[in-house]
């Protein structure tokens, strides 16, 4: 693999996180506990869908094949997507849903500001972009996280479960491959080893403060970057996808 076609594999993950990540978001349209909530969860599963279609994009360009964006969401099987088994998890109870998100949020955030500075400008400028709304998703489910840890006896118990059972699947994020190796090395990109320590010193902090306990080490689940799904996977694809391959070139 030369190193430009690493980079464009490089984004086509990008987008798969921010889509699948996305969609998890939208399946929870209509079932949040509440309605300032809801309408914020939307607009926040929408800016994902937004990045992935700027990473798709890109990709689609620098790949040269004739996909488009639609292509690379709707028409590729399960084993082609790369995206991070963290972000594929499923919805659960609400404490689910904002610690996956504090978890994900404050290494895509470290992540893209690392890429604002990598030498590829068009991937920069997506970056930059996408840096402004995740620093925002950041700070809005920190602060549930806070709400829920320190609230009630029970939001407290579920949450620090849900720290517990997610906390696995983080591991991932800074296990380098040879797509993140090259990236670093070739086009000024980030280094997980860096960001893996400014996370965690930054999820320390949000989980201290919402008076909950980091969890002990433990074997990590991997394998999202190399196309290896959890059984979740398939089922939110074949939702996904179902319109476009049932009735393929339809239009509005």
């Amino acid at each position: 693999m030369t190193s430009e076609q690493a980079l464009t594999a490089y984004i086509l993950r990008l987008g798969d996180n921010a889509l699948i990540l996305g969609q998890r978001m939208l399946e929870l349209v209509a079932a949040y506990p509440e309605l300032e909530e809801e309408l914020a969860n939307a607009n926040f599963a929408l800016d994902y869908i937004g990045q992935a279609r700027m990473f798709y994009t890109y990709a689609a360009e620098r790949e040269g094949a004739g996909r488009s964006e639609d292509d690379l969401a709707y028409l590729r099987a399960e084993h082609e997507f790369r995206n991070l088994l963290l972000v594929e998890q499923p919805n659960g109870h609400f404490g689910d849903t904002i610690v996956r998100q504090v978890l994900f949020d404050a290494y895509y955030l470290l992540l893209l500001e690392a890429l604002t500075h990598c030498s590829d400008e068009r991937l920069a400028e997506i970056a930059a972009r996408a840096e402004k709304e995740v620093r925002y998703h950041l700070r809005h489910s920190a602060q549930w996280l806070l709400r829920l840890g320190d609230g009630t006896e029970e939001s407290h118990e579920k949450v620090q479960g849900s720290l517990d059972d997610l906390w696995r699947y983080t591991g991932e994020m800074f296990a380098a491959d040879i797509l993140d190796d090259t990236l670093r090395t070739s086009f000024d990109g980030p280094d997980l080893s860096a960001i893996s320590s400014q996370w965690l010193t930054d999820i320390t902090a949000i989980v201290e403060e919402a008076t909950l306990t980091l969890p002990q080490q433990q074997p990590m689940a991997a394998g999202g970057k190399q196309g290896r799904h959890t059984e979740h996977f398939g089922y939110l694809i074949a939702e996904m996808q179902y319109l476009p391959r049932t009735y393929p070139g339809v239009t509005w």
